[in-house]
């Protein structure tokens, strides 16, 4: 889910010397604000001269990543004691603050969604979608893809299959029913809703505000002025940190997963050796593709590994127990449906140390990776949803790619526990133990093609891989550039090495438990940020809500008036008429209507007094019994 796949991320979108290619209005340096001026979003901007990097955000989060990454090439054992001890205490204390707060961000999402702020459009108001509908899905499909969910997909419903969660017990067909809803759980709408609160705090600033592409504008509805100060430097520079890890924790297990293909194939020993040597090669080839401005290059690449995963998971299906997958798809989804509040809120509080531990190594890794993940992936889709209402924006979020994603773990997920419990078996070790590394293999390697689809899976890893650190690495630049939406080459150039160096570091330092340990700790400062900015969405739309109700009390005000005064005037007419003929003058219109010569030939329209106060005799003049020229009255003439 969290590596970017998409056939249009930004990196695919700049060229080298960081303009965007004629045409494409994706790569736009910057959206049009919907209020204010642009004079006013360019003083909203950071001073950075093109090109540059903000040094109060670059030095502190390159100098913190370095410094971990030192510490942990030399110091590695006592890192990895740190790193566990760090573990321990984080889960044991804030294990519950993490269901909680992702509980509390699905609730958000799914209020923003249905609310009435729903209308409200992330761009001006006229404004029409950037993208087609089905483009637009077609990203978000795009963004759900990446090196976890190749990783993750056979392994996480097997595993949980064959190592059950605290207090789920029962026969095969209910432990692996429970398996396929664990991993619905943390692939699905929780990680999504975690990804809309980021994306709309930033679409809304971005896009209707006219900010910098950076998160510490989306938290000004909160802090004011203070983003343009040490508090916003803090925000980004958390921000890069949450980031950088979260790249580096998928490159990690992108490694991990390729080292076990080729050790399946024959083609090298499994080991740290390799490892480290993939991360080196993969991060040079990502460093080259970002130094060359090959744009369009990296386009056919992320639509490649597009068509790649697709073409995997539909052979699967199709040579797999096809029928049997499709009903677990239908029927996952409905025991998801019917548990998700249970599961959400379940922290094994009555499992004691063995609850714990389960819950450091799935569903809170989760939570923290995927908020570690935000910044990216939230400045990702808030790009590409410039012109979509808040309704459009968050249903479509959570609604495409969770979907997707229950399609793919119901095939790769289906298939292995499908083959453990009605076939040949031997994805399960004796001890009950599941090699998470290689069951993706020998999953593969026993279906017809089975070298074939292996090369096609380590294939697929590796361009996610890469595609992964160029996207990254052009977030970061962003966010170190104070917004820009073009930051330089170089700047991209540094943060991917960064990120590979990272991934090493983690390696080294203890492999898998280390990369979860990362991603749990670097969320924590960073979910913070996060409250913030669903607070700033809500205090922001609040307020512009409540100046379009004023605005359309005002206009139904005018409209009234205007409707009253017509109906007076009509009224007025209409009776003038039925009393006194319709050859007579009739009434004047109000004063408000007059203007100018119709308001004088108004006025001598009206009848005149005689001198001595004679009025003037003639249809429809009254006078009063007895006064001259009455005809009633004695001597009085008819007419005149």
């Amino acid at each position: 889910m969290s590596d970017d796949g998409t056939s249009d991320h930004p990196t695919s979108d700049a060229s080298e010397d960081g303009t965007a290619p004629a045409g494409d209005s994706a790569a736009s340096p910057a959206p049009a604000p919907a209020s204010g001026t642009e004079a006013g979003a360019a003083a909203a901007a950071l001073p950075v001269p093109p090109g540059r990097m903000y040094p109060r955000v670059f030095y502190p989060a390159a100098g913190l990543i370095l410094l971990f990454v030192l510490l942990a090439m030399v110091f590695t054992d006592g890192t990895t004691a740190v790193l566990g001890t760090l573990q321990a205490d984080v889960i044991g204390a804030f294990g519950w603050y993490y269901v909680l707060i992702v509980a509390g961000f699905v609730i958000f999402a799914l209020w923003m969604g249905l609310s009435r702020f729903g209308d409200i459009v992330l761009g001006k108001d006229d404004e029409t979608p950037l993208f087609r509908l089905p483009v637009w899905f077609a990203m978000l499909f795009a963004t759900g893809m990446g090196i976890g969910l190749v990783y993750w997909g056979a392994a996480e419903p097997l595993t949980h299959y064959a190592s059950p969660k605290p207090g789920v017990t029962g026969d095969p067909a209910a432990l692996a029913q429970a398996a396929m809803g664990q991993s619905y759980l943390h692939w699905g709408v929780h990680a999504w809703a975690i990804y809309v609160v980021a994306g709309l705090a930033l679409a809304y600033a971005i896009h209707r505000k006219g900010r910098p592409v950076s998160i510490r504008w989306a938290l000004e509805p909160l802090l004011g002025d203070r983003v343009k100060g040490r508090l916003g430097d803090v925000v980004d520079v958390v921000a890069v940190l949450g980031t950088v890890f979260g790249v580096a924790t998928s490159l990690g297990f992108g490694v991990l997963q390729i080292g076990a293909g080729l050790g399946f194939l024959n083609v090298a020993e499994p080991g740290l050796a390799l490892q480290i040597g993939l991360i080196i090669g993969i991060t040079a080839v990502a460093t080259l593709s970002v130094a060359s401005g090959l744009g369009r290059g990296m386009k056919w690449l992320s639509n490649g590994n597009m068509v790649l995963a697709g073409v995997l998971a539909l052979t699967v299906l199709v040579v797999g127990p096809t029928l049997f997958l499709l009903r677990d798809y239908v029927q996952s989804m409905g025991y998801y449906l019917q548990n998700v509040i249970r599961l959400t809120f379940d922290t094994t509080a009555f499992q004691g140390d063995a609850g714990l531990e389960w819950q450091s190594s799935w569903t809170i890794f989760y939570w923290g990776w995927w908020i570690s993940w935000a910044p990216f992936v939230g400045v990702f889709i808030a790009r590409i949803s410039r012109g979509r209402t808040i309704r459009e924006f968050v249903m479509g979020t959570l609604l495409v790619p969770t979907l997707v994603t229950f399609l793919w773990f119901s095939i790769f997920g289906g298939s292995a526990l499908y083959r453990q419990i009605f076939g040949d078996g031997g994805l399960v070790g004796a001890d009950g133990s599941v090699d998470t590394d290689t069951v993706l293999f020998q999953l593969l390697g026993d279906l017809p093609g089975g070298p074939v689809l292996t090369v096609l899976a380590i294939v697929l890893i590796g361009v996610f891989f890469v595609t992964s650190a160029d996207s990254g690495s052009f977030v970061v630049g962003m966010l170190t550039s104070g917004g820009d939406p073009h930051p330089a080459v170089w700047n991209r150039i540094l943060w991917a090495v960064l990120s590979g160096l990272l991934a090493m570091a983690l390696l080294i330092s203890g492999g898998l438990t280390a990369l979860q340990t990362a991603a749990i700790l670097i969320a924590l400062p960073f979910s913070v940020v996060m409250i913030g900015m669903a607070l700033s969405t809500v205090i922001a739309l609040r307020e512009e809500h409540s100046a379009i109700l004023r605005a359309e009390r005002a206009q139904a005000r005018l409209v009234l008036t205007q409707h009253v005064t017509r109906r007076v005037t009509e009224t007025i007419s209409e009776q003038w008429d039925e009393l006194y003929g319709s050859d007579v003058p009739q009434a004047p219109r109000p004063a408000a209507e007059r203007r100018g010569p119709e308001r004088r030939g108004a006025l001598r329209g009206r009848p005149r007094r005689r001198p001595g106060g004679d009025q003037p005799s003639g249809p429809g003049t009254s006078r009063s019994p007895g006064e001259p020229g009455d005809p009633g009255a004695p001597g009085g003439t008819s007419g005149g």
